[in-house]
């Protein structure tokens, strides 16, 4: 297992040469906003994982906190963006400003990506008024308490990351790094954390920094709201706060299996993400495909990217009666996503059965009867034979494209490939 951790650090570890880089443009851009931002009594600083030094080779989208003094600017917490906004503008003036519960920037610069997030500056997490403001906090846990173990953390978002198991968006519901940067930190490796995860159980607390005495008062003391998460994980900084509320049950389990499957046969391809393409596939596939390059609306990433996923469920349980062995999708959150669907059947029966109500329900029977053309009885109950609009893949496939709930969600649909 080590000669294959160590070959995927070689991989996702930055470089000495590109960590001077990104720590130069940075410094650059850094300097650059800082001199304009002292009348406003705000300081820029760097935040998420390259703050942490988490952060892995090639991913240089970067985190910058603007901080506000807290004294002066904490009864103006909802306009810290339109404070900032002229000096961004005037610095970039390309830049995109990206609507939240604070508006935040988005930049170019040197090839990097760049987000300005607009803060208040705060001692401790009470004092926050944002979720955001409470960023810097993390950024110091995870300093002080992993600074020895960040590449254990590399390998960890790394697995995840290939497996799909990354992001907190509402569109993942999976790990969050802060989630695996503390997990890790937990356990000491990527390895023990594997092994350990195996014998995780739902709503299993974690409390790094005993916050709370036991299970009971932990739940009693977070937000109900923010207790249906499989893993219960207290915010080392904010012991109001569970920091994996966003994870869904089924990314737990996955995270579960994709463990088992390593531990049982270590393996490169469990840190390779694979990547859709029509052309795998079509070699692949013996069955009948069907392949759509998906335009977004304009958005947030994440609301662009629970709109895709709106939409990708919605097709898959439409194309259900065709037998659909395989689905799936991708996005890389910038440009297009990828739909794919596998059907056994490229034709159908001309109708379907309809269950309805037991025979003893006359009224019930009654009605089901005048609202359903062809009926008869079985087991018990009245039941009908209903025609189905298309029988054939290709026609039920473009009229449901067509659908106004596919079309409220997303901009506009290419197929590649029916059948």
């Amino acid at each position: 297992m080590s000669e294959i951790t160590n070959k995927v650090l070689e991989k996702i570890k930055p470089t000495k040469k590109e960590q001077q880089k990104f720590s130069k443009i940075i410094s650059t851009f850094l300097n650059k906003l800082n001199s304009k931002l002292k009348p406003l009594q705000a300081q820029a600083i760097l935040g998420g994982s390259g703050a942490k030094d988490t952060w892995l080779s090639g991913n240089h989208d970067i985190d910058i906190f603007v901080q506000f003094n807290y004294s002066k600017h904490k009864n103006n917490s909802a306009g810290l963006s339109d404070l900032l906004d002229p000096i961004i503008k005037k610095l970039f003036p390309k830049r995109k400003r990206i609507h939240g519960s604070r508006d935040y920037f988005q930049i170019k610069y040197q090839t990097i990506e760049f987000e300005i997030v607009p803060i208040l500056k705060i001692s401790n997490a009470q004092q926050a008024l944002n979720i955001t403001d409470v960023s810097p906090l993390h950024s110091k846990w995870v300093k002080k308490n992993a600074s020895k173990i960040t590449d254990e953390i590399r390998l960890v978002k790394q697995f995840c990351k290939a497996n799909k198991l990354y992001g907190a968006e509402s569109y993942i519901t999976g790990f969050s790094g802060y989630i695996l940067e503390i997990l890790t930190t937990h356990y000491g490796s990527f390895k023990t954390l594997l092994q350990k995860s195996l014998h995780w159980e739902n709503r299993d607390i974690f409390d790094l920094e005993k916050h709370y005495k036991n299970k009971i008062q932990a739940l009693h003391n977070i937000n109900r709201s923010k207790l249906n998460s499989p893993l219960i994980i207290v915010d080392p900084v904010d012991k109001n706060r569970n920091a994996a509320a966003a994870m869904s049950l089924e990314k737990f389990l996955l995270f579960k299996e994709k463990a088992r499957e390593y531990l049982k046969k270590p393996s490169l391809k469990s840190f390779e993400k694979e990547t859709i393409t029509f052309k795998k596939l079509e070699q692949n596939t013996k069955h009948n495909l069907i392949y759509l390059e998906v335009s977004p609306k304009k958005g947030k990433e994440d609301v662009v990217g629970t709109k895709f996923l709106k939409a990708f469920l919605f097709l898959k349980k439409q194309l259900k009666d065709f037998e659909l062995s395989e689905a799936d999708w991708d996005w890389n959150k910038k440009g297009k996503a990828i739909f794919y669907f596998i059907t056994e059947k490229r034709r159908i029966e001309p109708f379907f059965i309809r269950s309805g109500p037991p025979l003893k329900m006359e009224e019930f029977v009654k009605d089901f009867k005048k609202k359903n053309k062809e009926t008869f009885e079985q087991t018990g109950r009245v039941m009908a034979k209903v025609p189905r609009k298309h029988v054939e893949l290709e026609k039920h496939v473009k009229e449901i494209l067509k659908d106004s709930y596919v079309k409220e969600r997303i901009k506009e649909i290419k197929v590649l490939k029916f059948g």
